[in-house]
């Protein structure tokens, strides 16, 4: 399993740990991590997960990121934008892109919180997706 990993440097000192995390995860597995990239914020990521979807070294994509509640709702906008977007290339690559995104509508304390059960969860569903889509070929 090759997979890529996108993380968000906005909430770098939550999300510099859930890498962390995802990269232990992915050692522990023996998944080969073939790219990691940094993006500025959430909002960035469909592009750079495109281009990874259409290398063939990436079989699926990890993204890792942390949308956390301002005063409006603008958590809520991200987030809803960039799922439909990472969802739509999941299906147009049919490659999958798994969410280790917490939020919206999170706290900074309840990101906190989150740190290591997100990056690990979407490593899990990257590679138990990337086993059932091998069954189907």
């Amino acid at each position: 399993m090759n997979i890529a990993i996108v993380v968000s440097d906005f909430n770098y000192n939550i999300t510099s740990k859930m890498l962390q995390i995802a990269l232990e995860k992915t050692k522990r597995m023996k998944i080969t991590v073939t790219h990691t990239c940094k993006v500025h914020g959430v909002f960035d990521m469909p592009i750079i997960v495109e281009a990874l979807l259409n290398k063939n070294d990436v079989d699926a994509v990890v993204t890792l990121g942390a949308i956390i509640k301002g005063q409006t709702k603008h958590d809520e906008v991200i987030a809803y934008t960039v799922l439909h977007s990472l969802s739509q290339l999941s299906l147009k690559y049919k490659k999958p892109v798994s969410l280790g995104i917490s939020g919206p509508g999170m706290h900074e304390r309840i990101a906190y919180s989150r740190i290591r059960r997100m990056p690990e969860n979407a490593i899990d569903a990257a590679s138990k997706s990337l086993l059932e889509l091998a069954k189907l070929k």
